[in-house]
């Protein structure tokens, strides 16, 4: 992040705004809505900003027709230059930094310590959208989407339950009690009520459910086994997402990529429990006991595993140990990494002319040789997906050889697929393990072999990272 979001109480306090036009009067105005005291100092005030001041009990605010000067800082917590004179909008910021004050020169990015956000005003719920100062008109459009999705009466929804924190408080503990109840509050027909404008119903029902906390059953924990798909955010489905957000603790791969990791609840608890080839650093009989001890404690626990749960993800074996201890599980499929690189790199699996079938096999070879049915894999008209095959690729090529694929079958590797780091490697399974060679492969990576790989040469519409 280039700017820290943070939310600045400026109401009752002394903002210098530098400045008399069109810019300082929109400035003036968001100032206002917070209940900033304004100083405005400006050789010329324009008529629109000289009446908003005006209908703002205009004696709680300061008009300076003239220059600006350094004493103007004085008793300020917050600085905005809205001139179109650089020299002195560089001044503003050089005296307002030495002061420690924050400080905003308008359109230009460099020269602020804050920049102010798309706004979504929903009092007391705030949604602040930025882009850090390099595209104001796409965070503006955001905001305008943003706005479809949050009705109005999401302020009087925060209004009602802020009314009851304090009951809460003492009514619902400990604290991840607490925290459970107002997401069942929330998602509930509290806040159905409160939305469609029935509010002293919406009381009502909260403070009967509040008055019967006290002989509330202890916490029930529960499982939930989720595909974060192959890398892109994008393409996590809207299940994944929302069960993401309530998590008490989180179980996730190093597959699983960090912008996803940065998508959960940011109070959550996260472990890593790694899983990279020769070096699984909390093996899995530990993970499926961990797992099993995090719900018996009354936590909602979220197994994060890259691709999908059920293809190679051992998902299977996790959620066995779950039936047998009697915990309550979910399993929330994901785009399986076959699917998803195959499809960024424009490679069909499947195709009338090229393949008619398709199989998926762990490429993972043990040491001393491989334990596959070599035989059943040679099979024409058929495509191939081999995971987690980059350090056998060469065993894997001479053994599909070996057993009568053809040595100019078309191969792919695919590194990193649906991420920015995306990057497709080709040729036969003659000559991919020396092109592999000669190339800094990074994990993960997926093969592909069959003659549905010679489509990526036209069908390819992901741009990819340059090696």
């Amino acid at each position: 992040m280039d700017f820290l979001p943070v939310f600045l109480r400026v109401s009752g306090r002394h903002c210098l705004l530098v400045g008399g036009g069109q810019v300082a009067l929109r400035k003036a105005g968001l100032l206002l809505r917070a209940g900033a005291r304004l100083r405005v100092v400006a050789p010329e005030l324009q008529p629109e900003l000289r009446a908003l001041l005006q209908d703002s009990e205009h004696e709680k605010h300061e008009v300076l027709e003239r220059s600006y000067a350094t004493v103007d800082l004085d008793d300020c917590v917050l600085v905005v230059a809205a001139t179109d004179d650089l020299e002195l909008n560089r001044r503003v910021h050089a005296e307002a930094q030495t002061r420690g004050l924050p400080v905003n020169v308008v359109d230009n990015p460099a020269l602020c310590s804050f920049i102010f956000p798309s706004i979504v005003d929903r009092s007391p719920v705030v949604v602040a959208v930025s882009s850090g100062g390099r595209s104001p008109v796409l965070a503006r459009l955001l905001r305008a989407r943003l706005e479809t999705f949050i009705p109005a009466s999401y302020g009087r929804l925060a209004e009602l339950l802020g009314r009851f924190r304090g009951l809460a408080r003492d009514k619902v503990r400990p604290m991840a009690r607490r925290l459970r109840f107002w997401e069942d509050v929330l998602n509930g027909p509290v806040a159905e009520l409160a939305l469609a404008g029935r509010e002293e119903q919406a009381e009502g029902l909260l403070r009967e459910l509040l008055e019967g906390q006290g002989e509330a059953p202890p916490l029930r924990g529960e499982v939930w086994l989720v595909g974060a798909g192959p890398g892109d955010p994008d393409l996590l489905t809207f299940r994944a997402l929302r069960l993401m957000q309530q998590a008490d603790v989180v179980l996730y791969d190093r597959l699983v990529a960090p912008e996803i990791l940065n998508m959960l609840r940011q109070d959550a608890e996260r472990i890593h429990v790694g899983k990279q080839r020769a070096n699984h650093s909390v093996p899995q009989e530990e993970i499926s006991r961990m797992l099993v001890r995090l719900a018996q404690e009354g936590k909602r626990v979220l197994r994060l595993k890259g691709g999908d749960p059920f293809i190679f993800g051992r998902g299977g074996e996790e959620i066995a140990e779950l039936s047998a201890h009697g915990i309550p599980f979910q399993v929330v499929p994901g785009i399986t990494a076959a699917s998803g690189c195959a499809a960024y790199a424009g490679i069909p699996l499947t195709h009338r002319d090229y393949a008619q079938s398709v199989r998926f096999v762990t490429g993972h070879l043990k040491e001393g040789g491989a334990e596959l049915d070599w035989r059943s894999l040679v099979q024409p008209h058929e495509t191939v997906v081999f995971y987690m095959g980059l350090a056998g690729l060469p065993e894997i090529c001479r053994q599909l050889i070996a057993h009568g694929r053809a040595a100019a079958t078309p191969a792919a590797l695919v590194q990193q697929g649906t991420t920015p780091q995306q990057r497709v490697l080709t040729g036969s399974l003659a000559t991919l393990p020396g092109i592999v060679a000669a190339n800094e492969v990074k994990a993960p990576t997926l093969l592909i072999v069959g003659e549905v790989v010679q489509l990526h040469a036209t069908l390819a519409w992901k741009g990819e990272a340059r090696a």
